[in-house]
């Protein structure tokens, strides 16, 4: 059987509820046996230490499924404003997203923003109404908050009943039409789904939504490499490790890749994604995200092989300027060095020096965004700074 592969985004304000829904989607595959939790820090994409403490989603990370002869690579977003940055990076890749709403407290300040930037990209979009078993849902009054705030090219996929308990049902309507499928995939219309990622109400038509109405990855196998880094982890050793997609070609171990602004090295390892983690292959072909191990000077953002024409921007960048000290002097030139990895992984970290004053700038976004660079700091790289 031919598979297809589907870079799929989850994204939502905080707190909607797109972790625990990328738990039930693992679950519902057969990928993990028990759904772990946000409050306890045992879900499979908020994997950091500081995820698992504050319950958030800070980096975005990526698991595997598959639905029928459709792989699924999901891109699971931070929602926090603070870091926005790391979502901006991810819309650039994928082919299509579900944009996850709740049903207690609807549109919220950060999905407006998310929806443009979709719709702005042209990226396929499928919406879920969620927490639809929480006191005090209103999926109507959310439905027409999303036509009066988001945009009126919806269509709802089904009925709720039982709403605001744990007995709560989705009815799906029926199979959509040609004319629906057609129009979802140009990013036309906008099906809306309703559902419980705690409960597990509606999820089964949301997965079937999934494979049906969102288009896979297209891509020549043969053709010249082409592919965007959206991610860099730093590995054990502290070697780099990019998280490419690759619209075109294929790559091979110990091939030469010419990346950014006239850059050449050997891949040295390749891992692709494939029924939950990232496991080692040969290569990695288009319409695949990949990890590969070997581009000394990768950065975030590079261009692999030919470049793709590049979306504008639109996200603001960070406002919030401030010095941050080693509290021991001697750590001054480590601080140096591990703010320099912070922003590998975050370029819109802006880090400045002024010599005359013999301090360091760091532009953020916020306050939570600043708690977790110096907490980053104090865990990872063994320093213990003060920001003012």
């Amino acid at each position: 059987m031919l598979r297809r592969t589907l870079n799929l985004g989850i994204l939502a304000h905080v707190d909607a509820g797109k972790t625990t829904l990328t738990e039930r989607l693992l679950h519902a595959a057969g990928v993990i046996d028990e759904i772990g939790s946000v409050d306890a820090g045992t879900t499979q994409t908020d994997s950091l230490a500081l995820e698992q403490q504050r319950g958030i989603t800070i980096r975005s990370a990526v698991v595997s499924f598959a639905i029928d002869d459709v792989t699924v690579n999901l891109i699971d977003t931070p929602g926090h404003p603070d870091f926005i940055a790391e979502v901006e990076r991810v819309l650039s890749v994928l082919d299509g997203a579900v944009l996850v709403i709740s049903a207690v407290e609807g549109v919220q300040p950060q999905t407006p923003l998310l929806m443009r930037a979709l719709q702005r990209l042209r990226v396929p979009t499928l919406l879920l109404v969620n927490k639809i078993d929480r006191p005090g849902a209103d999926p109507e009054r959310v439905l027409q908050s999303i036509s009066d705030r988001l945009t009126p090219a919806i269509i709802p996929m089904g009925s709720v009943g039982e709403v605001g308990t744990r007995a709560v049902s989705f009815a799906p309507y029926g199979a959509p039409d040609d004319e629906l499928v057609a129009e979802t995939k140009r990013a036309l219309l906008h099906p809306v789904f309703f559902g419980s990622a705690l409960t597990g109400a509606g999820v089964e038509p949301l997965v079937s939504g999934i494979a049906e109405l969102l288009p896979t990855a297209a891509g020549d196998v043969d053709g010249p490499v082409s592919g965007s880094v959206f991610k860099i982890e730093r590995g054990p050793a502290g070697e780099k490790i990019a998280f490419v997609r690759l619209f075109s070609g294929t790559v091979r171990t110990r091939d030469r890749l010419r990346f950014g602004q006239g850059s050449e090295r050997k891949v040295t390892t390749i891992s692709v994604f494939h029924e939950g983690s990232a496991v080692r292959r040969g290569s990695v072909s288009a319409g695949e995200i990949g990890k590969l191990w070997g581009l000394t000077e990768i950065q975030i953002g590079d261009a692999i092989g030919t470049p793709r024409p590049s979306a504008e921007h639109h996200f603001a960048p960070p406002t919030l300027e401030t010095v941050v000290a080693p509290v021991d002097a001697d750590d001054r030139g480590r601080l140096r060095v591990a703010l320099a990895q912070l922003a590998e992984q975050d370029p819109l970290i802006d880090v400045r020096q002024d010599d005359v004053r013999r301090e360091i700038f760091v532009s953020l976004y916020g306050e939570v965004q600043k708690e977790v660079v110096q907490a980053t700091l104090a865990n990872d790289f063994g320093l213990d700074v003060t920001f003012s």
